[in-house]
C-alpha cells in the first residue's frame, strides 16, 4: 500500500501534503491533551508495532505481496489522532532510511495509512464496543478484528483510487499515461482482492493478536490507564520482549517474493504496459540509506534484521525526545 516515488503526479502528491498538514496540527494538538508525558514513550513503543508489521511481507497468488499496518491497534491503544501521528512517523522512518513508499507521496502514504486507516478503525471498534452489553475482552477483540478489517480495506480503496485517477488526468500527446498507467477499473479490482482476503486476514491477525497479548500481560499499556502504572518499568517488560521478538522474525517478510500492487521497478512497469510512463522515468529518486530494507555488505536477512532495529529505535527515541520536551502529566484524578 505504501504509493512510490513518481507514480502520482507532483500536483496530486502536493494535493495532500496540504490536507495533511491540518490533519497534523490537530492530531499534535489532541495528542498534547490526550497523551501525558510519562506515556508518549509507550506510543513509541505502539508506532514499532506498525513499523514492524508493515516489514511482515504477504504473498498473494498471482506473485503480488501485502502486509498489515496495525494502526487500529495504535487508536485502541492510544487514541486515533495519536495513531495519526504515530503512524506518520513510521512511514517516514520508513520512505526516508528504507525506500518504502515515496518520499513525494508522504503525505498520500500518511493519509490513507495514518489518518483514514485509524479513524476508520477506532470509530467501527468504538461502535462495536459502545452498542455491546458485553464488555469482555473477547467482545474487545472482535470489535478490534472488525474494525481494522474494515479500516485496511478502505484506506487500500483510497490508495487504489488515487492510483486510478493518474491515467485519467495525465497523459502525453499519444495518450500514455505519465505517472501510474492503470486506471480505476484496474486499480480498485487490484487493490481490493489482495486486502478482502490475504492482507485483510493478516491486519486482523496482528491487530487481534497483538491487542490481546497487551491486554493480558501488561494491562497498564495504554493510554486510558493511570500514569502512575508507567512507573514500574517491569510491568512492560513483555511488550519490548514481543518487540524483539518481532524484529528477529521480519526475515520471515523476505519470503514472500514479487513486489505489491502498484509498487513495480520502471522497467517491470514498462514489461507489463508496453512503454515507460515520462513521469516515473524522469522523475525524481531518493536514495535512501538502506533501500528495501537491505545492506550491500551483509546478507538479506541480517539487513532486514539491522533495519528493523534501526526503525524500532528511530521511533523510541523519537518518542522519548517529545516526552522530554512536554509538559509534566495530565492529573486524571482531577
Amino acid at each position: 500500500m505504501h504509493i512510490p516515488e513518481n507514480y502520482l503526479s507532483p500536483s496530486t502528491c502536493g494535493v495532500f501534503d496540504v490536507v495533511m498538514i491540518p490533519i497534523w496540527a490537530h492530531a499534535i494538538k489532541k495528542v498534547r491533551e490526550t497523551v501525558p508525558r510519562e506515556k508518549m514513550p509507550l506510543l513509541g513503543v505502539a508506532a514499532a508495532f506498525c513499523f514492524l508489521a508493515m516489514m511482515f511481507n504477504v504473498p498473494l497468488p498471482g506473485g503480488t505481496t501485502g502486509h498489515a499496518v496495525c494502526g487500529t491497534l495504535v487508536a485502541i491503544l492510544f487514541g486515533p489522532w495519536a495513531a495519526t501521528i504515530a503512524v506518520s512517523i513510521a512511514l517516514i522512518i520508513q520512505a526516508v532510511f528504507f525506500g518504502d513508499g515515496g518520499i513525494l507521496a508522504i503525505g498520500a502514504n500518511c493519509f490513507n495509512m495514518a489518518f483514514v486507516l485509524p479513524l476508520v478503525g477506532y470509530g467501527i471498534y468504538s461502535f462495536i464496543l459502545g452498542h455491546s452489553k458485553n464488555k469482555s475482552l473477547g467482545t474487545e477483540l472482535i470489535a478490534a478484528g472488525v474494525g481494522s478489517y474494515v479500516a485496511i480495506n478502505l484506506a487500500a480503496i483510497c490508495a487504489a483510487i488515487e492510483f486510478g485517477v493518474q491515467p485519467l488526468l495525465f497523459t502525453d500527446g499519444a495518450g500514455h499515461a505519465l505517472y501510474c498507467p492503470y486506471p480505476l477499473w484496474v486499480s480498485i479490482p487490484a487493490m481490493s482482492i489482495g486486502h478482502l482476503t490475504i492482507f485483510g486476514l493478516a491486519e486482523v491477525v496482528f491487530t487481534v493478536g497483538i491487542l490481546a497479548f497487551v491486554r493480558k500481560v501488561a494491562p497498564s499499556f495504554g493510554v486510558k490507564t493511570p500514569v502512575v502504572e508507567t512507573k514500574d518499568k517491569k510491568a512492560f517488560a513483555p511488550v519490548y520482549a514481543l518487540i524483539a521478538a518481532l524484529v528477529v522474525l521480519t526475515p520471515l517478510g523476505l519470503i514472500a517474493e514479487g513486489d505489491a500492487w502498484g509498487e513495480w521497478g520502471t522497467e517491470d512497469l514498462a514489461d507489463m504496459v508496453g512503454y515507460t510512463p515520462v513521469g516515473l522515468g524522469d522523475g525524481w529518486e531518493w536514495t535512501a540509506l538502506m533501500p528495501d530494507y537491505s545492506l550491500a555488505a551483509l546478507p538479506d536477512i541480517a539487513g532486514y534484521i539491522l533495519s528493523a532495529i534501526i526503525g524500532v529505535a528511530l521511533l523510541i527515541v523519537i518518542f522519548r525526545l517529545v516526552a522530554a520536551a512536554m509538559k509534566p502529566a495530565v492529573d486524571f484524578d482531577k
